[in-house]
Parts: C-alpha cells; structure tokens; sequence
C-alpha cells in the first residue's frame, strides 16, 4: 500500500534535478528539461499502458490515506524553494548565458509541471487551505485568473466552441496559444463579472477576484525585481512564460477536434467520457497526479486523483502526455497522427 503512495512522489525528481543542476552547473541545468521530455517519453516506449481501475474497497481506503493529498501540498514549499534558489543562484553565481537558459528552462518545466498541474488538482477541493494553495502555485506563473476560468468556465464549455481552452479540429498550437491565453483572460473576467452583478455589485471593485490576482501578482513582480534586479525579474519571466506554455499545450492535447453535440439551441450534451483524450501511460500519469485520465476527470470533475478510472469509451492518446506534447510541437506530424483517429470516432469533428 505504501508503494502506490510514494510512486507519486517521482514528481520530486524534477527539484533533486535542478538541485543537481545548481550544484554541478553546465549542461546539468538542463536535467529536469531532459528528464520530462527526453527520458519520460521514452521509458513510456517500455512501458506499456495499464487500464487498470481502482476496486471499491481500495478507493475508500485511498480517500482516507491522507498522504496522497500531503503529497500535493508538499509540492507548495519544494517550489518556492527552488523559486528561491534560482534568483540567489542569478544574483550570487558567475553563471554562463547557457546556464542561465537551462535554469530558467528547468525551472519553468517545474511551474508548469508540478505547479499549476498541483493547483488543477487542489483548485477541484472545497476546503479554503486547499484552495488558497492552489491559487499560491498559480501565482509564480502569473496564471491566477485559471482557478476561475478553468472551474466555472472550462468545465461547463469543454469541447464546444464557447471554451477557449478546448482545441478545434486542425488547429495548430500556436493559434491556439494565442487563442487561449487571451480569451481565457476574457472569460475569466466576464464569470466575475457576471457573479458580482448577480450580488448586486461592480464589477470594477476589490471583491472581484480577478483584480485581486492582478494586484498580487503584480506585487509578486515587484518584490522580485526590487530584491534581485529587472535582469534578474525579465529571466525570472521567461520560466514563468514557459510554465503557462506547458498548461496550454496540455490544455491542446487534452481535448484537440472533440466536439460535444448541441441538444438544443442553447443547450450542449451532458459532458462524458468520450469529450477528453485519456492516456493511461504508467509513468506520465505518477508524474502529473493522473492529469492524464483526463476523461474520468472532466466526467467527475470533484474525485481526487488517486481515484481516477479509465473509460473504455474514452479516445485514447497514442503515447503520454510529455511524448504528445512534443509532438503537438509540429503541426504537420500532429495533424498527421491525431486527425485520421478524430475521423474514426463517431460523430466526425465538424
């Protein structure tokens, strides 16, 4: 029992990495990079897919494990500190251009890849604690509008066209990084903005909380830029652009040309299975808290990640998620790969 515990702690791997790279320098700040797109991509070669549900029994006494959720919370310090050290290492060490870039690189894989991915997971939770720290490890990203966009918005309009974070049917990453970073922002505001008018309130007041995230995160810039330099702040910037790039590319991956039917003129079908791409490749799903049983996820938005089950309806991605993020890198060989399995399901993208 203790094994299918601490397995999710090889997410850890990626801060003993970048402490390895700090310490050894050279091509050594490029190890977490490496490690989650060159080594993960291929032991998933090796190791082949386990569809494997959780039994009853096993997922009551999952609930009640409590280091399945000191897992994700531990992640909240071990980021900052490796926040931490990387300005000190910018300010205090002679680092080389391209040391500079494999730290930045490494660190950003770390924001996106155990931050905002742990924020996803805790944002779901209905405790205050759980929420906060959500919203904490969206903060070095400066991706906070996502805790509101993605669960009062994403999850309602996934798979249509009103869901900026669902990706149509060819079409490329970067239009939809562009797509998606804009009108997420949008959509973010306009969910507030519809609360509060409900309530009777502005919109343009302090209880909007997407001000509020605006003022922290600003502060957060400030804090780094006053304590450690603009130099420092703009190479602090270029991790935290590459961890919002890593949720967006999973953001593509994760609904490309799936489409939920309208049953009415204003009305879509209930969400199912069939709406997400699933992938049950044993070790992206360890490292990402089962981000990739993304099915069962959108189906049962509120059931924690050890939890998880495969649908067999669900459309299965041909490799995990690290190996098609890569992929959807080229549009061509994407296109190539995931259009012909969109046109065999039924019905065909629009």
């Amino acid at each position: 029992m203790q094994a299918r515990v601490l397995k999710y702690g090889m997410v850890f791997i990626l801060p003993v990495l970048f402490l390895v790279g700090l310490w050894q320098r050279g091509l050594w700040s490029y190890a977490p990079l490496i490690f989650a797109f060159g080594i993960i991509p291929l032991l998933e070669i090796f190791f082949a897919p386990q569809e494997r549900n959780v039994e009853s029994t096993e997922s009551e006494m999952r609930l009640a494990d409590k280091r399945y959720d000191f897992l994700l919370y531990l992640v909240v310090p071990v980021l900052y500190t490796m926040i931490i050290l990387y300005l000190f290492a910018l300010k205090q060490m002679n680092l080389h251009g391209y040391e500079i870039t494999g730290l930045t690189l490494s660190l950003g894989v770390m924001l996106g890849g155990m931050g905002i991915n742990v924020a996803h997971e805790l944002g779901h939770r209905k405790t205050r604690f759980e929420q906060t720290l959500s919203k904490m490890l969206l903060l070095p990203s400066a991706y906070m509008h996502f805790f509101v966009e993605h669960n009062r918005g994403h999850h309602k309009n996934v798979s249509t066209h009103e869901d900026p974070a669902s990706a149509r049917f060819n079409e490329s990453l970067y239009h939809f990084w562009l797509r998606s970073l804009f009108y997420s922002f949008i959509s973010a505001w306009n969910i507030e903005k519809k609360r509060l008018q409900r309530l009777g309130k502005s919109p343009w007041s302090f209880e909007n909380e997407i001000i509020q995230f605006q003022l922290i995160q600003i502060a957060f810039w400030l804090i780094i830029g006053l304590g450690f330099g603009w130099f420092i702040l703009a190479k602090y910037t270029g991790a935290a652009i590459v961890g919002f790039l890593m949720l967006e590319t999973v953001n593509y991956i994760e609904h490309y040309g799936l489409q939920r039917q309208k049953v009415t003129d204003f009305r879509y079908e209930k969400v199912q299975p069939i709406h997400s791409w699933n992938s049950n490749h044993v070790v992206g799903r360890v490292m990402l808290f089962e981000l990739s049983r993304h099915s069962d996820h959108h189906y049962e938005p509120t059931k924690k990640y050890q939890i998880l089950d495969h649908h067999d309806q669900s459309p299965q991605m041909p490799t995990g998620y690290p190996g098609m993020m890569l992929l959807s890198l080229i549009p061509p060989i994407w296109f190539a790969v995931m259009n012909p399995k969109i046109n065999n399901l039924s019905p065909t993208p629009p």
